[in-house]
């Protein structure tokens, strides 16, 4: 497959799933902005439940969310995709629905809101992976993915923007801002459901399926837990950092924040692009290589202390958003590239399950690091990330990455008229059944033979039959051979 070097907007909202697919997208995004940030103000403020039991009761949900990933990976598989995306959105809606119903000091209701609210936002981005995934394929399905990143976070950005905005307003203003959420939700939900788009239908057999299981990516799924951690550098680790070890002002917290924001914004897809010309494991490990780079400067940064540690801090802090970006690009990209269709669902689900793992945990870590000293936290950033790094790399892959090629096969080659067929009869495609390797083998492994169209395959330089099993082989060193000719494939 071509690898894409030009951005087609237009072409680029079909392969995202249609224009009222990314209306969805921006509608929930911008939902998810206005309240995920403030949910643990909104019980303190208007529900004024204390620090602990909000923070617990958070938790919990967004670990009961990662329980439900494997029912949803089966139904993304059993097909309604579109419905499964509709169903996340609605599901948060019924979670604001209880936050608004419930009195102050009602934990109970605050803690089954937070539940519904987790559920939604594990289940939602392996639902939106899988949805891409039906309507795009090879490299421009990557690039979708980056476009959806992109859009999600300019979202956010604008929801947080105006939630802030709603701040000063007190606790009938939170209340007006989660009905506002709600009713995001529920729109995005009716966009998404209605754009009716379904796994396609299993087109190999029984034995294929028995013979092409799941990839397990048990070394890519460790190393995801990790690599996560990156996710949450500029909204915990660094105003930790700033504000109790350089005593720096808050500005510079926000500053970063939002610099982050607009690169993600502004580069997510070029970059997503530009690295489409290697190996989506290559980047991958790349993106391990930045980040580590990254805590190794932050140590550095550190190191300089009040005054100018502040400002080589935030310039550190772009080369972390540039490692967040590759990773981003090609993690989700390899696992879809990876996973035979059949189980893409569940491949995803179980990506998600080691994302939202991480996301989970990497709060607790970095606060039980950071009061050891600038050593213990990035030290132990950098080298974990290294590691993972590394075991990306050398993971071997059980089905190819089709970043590189689409199959294990070469592609069907084409040959002019003079060269033994009618040329009034249209040559079948590269993905025709007839046309491909497995059965071209099955036929010249015992002698040459014309095939439907009036191909003629020789194995040799001369048309001779030779008892060399090697000479016999039609796939030898990336070469297939005509008539004594040889053919690379493209």
């Amino acid at each position: 497959m071509a690898t894409p070097t030009k951005i087609q907007p237009r072409a680029l909202v079909r392969a995202s799933g249609g224009p009222r697919y990314a209306a969805a997208l921006a509608v929930d995004a911008l939902g998810t902005g206005m309240l995920r940030p403030f949910l643990l103000l909104y019980g303190l403020t208007v529900l004024r439940l204390s620090a602990s039991v909000t923070g617990i009761a958070m938790t919990v949900g967004a670990f009961a969310g990662l329980v439900c990933m494997p029912a949803v990976g089966r139904w993304l598989d059993r097909g309604p995709r579109s419905t499964v995306v509709a169903a996340s959105m609605l599901v948060r809606v019924l979670g604001v629905a209880l936050l608004l119903a419930a009195p102050a000091g009602h934990v109970w209701l605050f803690a089954t809101a937070a539940l519904f609210l987790g559920i939604g936002n594990q289940a939602w981005p392996a639902a939106h992976a899988a949805l891409v995934a039906t309507v795009a394929h090879g490299r421009e399905r990557d690039t979708a993915l980056a476009a959806g990143r992109a859009l999600r976070n300019a979202g956010m950005g604008a929801g947080a923007l105006l939630a802030t905005a709603c701040l000063a307003g007190g606790t009938t203003a939170m209340q007006a801002l989660a009905a506002v959420t709600g009713l995001a939700y529920l729109t995005a939900a009716a966009l998404a459901g209605s754009v009716h788009l379904h796994a396609p239908p299993a087109a190999i057999s029984a034995k294929d399926r028995a013979d092409r299981p799941a990839p397990r990516m048990r070394a890519l799924l460790a190393a995801n837990v990790v690599y996560v951690f990156c996710l949450n550098i500029t909204e915990i680790a660094l105003p930790l950092v700033l504000v109790t070890q350089l005593h720096a002002s808050p500005v510079w917290s926000a500053a970063i924040f939002v610099a982050n924001t607009v690169l993600v914004v502004t580069l997510q897809v070029p970059v997503t692009v530009l690295m489409s010309r290697y190996s989506r494991r290559t980047v991958l490990a790349l993106a391990g290589v930045v980040l580590t780079a990254s805590y190794l400067g932050f140590l550095a940064a550190t190191s300089l202390g009040h005054g100018w540690g502040a400002p080589a801090v935030a310039t550190v802090s772009v080369i972390c958003t540039i490692g967040e970006i590759i990773y981003a690009g090609s993690a989700t990209a390899l696992v879809t590239a990876l996973a035979p269709a059949h189980v893409l669902g569940r491949a995803l689900a179980r990506f998600q399950l080691s994302t939202g793992f991480g996301l989970a945990v990497s709060p607790a870590v970095i606060t039980a690091l950071a009061p050891h000293g600038p050593a213990a936290l990035w030290g132990s950033l950098a080298a974990a990330t290294l590691l993972s790094a590394a075991a990306v790399a050398t993971e071997k892959d059980h089905v190819k990455d089709q970043g590189t090629a689409q199959r294990l096969l070469p592609p069907t080659p084409f040959l002019p008229p003079s060269r033994g067929f009618d040329a009034g009869k249209k040559v079948k495609g590269r993905n025709d059944p007839r046309t491909r390797l497995p059965r071209l083998v099955h036929h010249v492994a015992s002698t040459p033979v014309d095939l439907k169209r009036g191909l003629q395959v020789s194995t040799a330089r001369n048309t001779a039959p030779s008892s060399s099993p090697r000479a016999r082989s039609p796939w030898r060193h990336g070469t297939l051979q005509w008539n004594g000719e040889d053919h690379h494939p493209a």
